[in-house]
């Protein structure tokens, strides 16, 4: 039993002879406290994937659940609850409002949700991200890495099941994305955060625990991650078949 569970899940897309299938039958299991990274080429599937394992959008065929609640069958309104109680979202563009603080774009989910700030935990995660002496700058104020600083403490504060992170370094500077990776496996190791990235970079997949390679809407290939030049091995060996 995982965290998320999804069992012969397909995304097609049209009708007939125009029709792509995205993902062709895809079972997967990720464990509490698990960082698991998705990789694969464009067109391969993977922001599909964590779409419909984040309810963002429904399988043509197949199920999904998360915390042993299947979210296949969810109408829209109780999609909607189950993402702001159950799922965080780091994005590859921050996505923060920027007429808000960093630390009310970090409480934006709880008020959202009509939650009540814990302050102790509020506190842990502002200073676990390194934003101490950043909360009250808004988003203009802060360099990039800062913001993506942000929008992990924002997927944090509401203590969700599972982070799902897209391309979370793609608008960062290697420097300031290997910081920001630190974050997220910190984020798993000392919250037991469970967390489901989508990369395209072996080095960022590196930090995970386990990597799901993806190619033709199929999962190829699933191993514990070691090194980025394991990944890349193994990515030059897909691409060599």
């Amino acid at each position: 039993m995982g965290v998320i569970e999804a069992r012969d899940v397909t995304r097609r897309y049209g009708e007939g002879g125009a029709a792509v299938d995205a993902l062709r039958g895809i079972s997967l299991d990720v464990a509490a406290g698990q960082f698991a990274a998705v990789m694969g080429p464009s067109g391969s599937g993977k922001s599909t994937l964590m779409h419909i394992l984040a309810g963002l959008d429904r399988p043509t065929s197949g199920t999904v659940a998360i915390d042993g609640t299947e979210i296949t069958g969810l109408n829209d309104k109780q999609l909607t609850l189950l993402r702001r109680h159950n799922i965080g979202f780091v994005f590859q563009f921050f996505n923060l409002l920027p007429t808000l603080t960093a630390e009310e774009n970090i409480l934006l989910p709880l008020q959202i949700a009509g939650s009540k700030p814990e302050h102790e935990w509020v506190e842990s995660v502002i200073e676990r991200v390194g934003l101490g002496d950043r909360r009250r700058h808004r988003p203009a104020e802060l360099s990039g890495g800062q913001q993506q600083r942000v929008a992990i403490a924002r997927a944090l504060v509401s203590r969700p099941t599972v982070i799902f992170a897209d391309e979370p370094t793609g608008n960062l500077d290697s420097a300031t994305g290997a910081e920001i990776l630190a974050v997220l496996r910190e984020a798993v190791d000392t919250y037991q955060q469970t967390t489901v990235m989508v990369t395209h970079d072996a080095g960022a997949a590196a930090i995970a625990d386990r990597a799901l390679f993806l190619a033709d809407g199929l999962i190829v290939r699933d191993a514990p991650c070691k090194d980025a030049g394991d990944i890349m091995a193994i990515l030059a060996d897909l691409s060599a078949r």
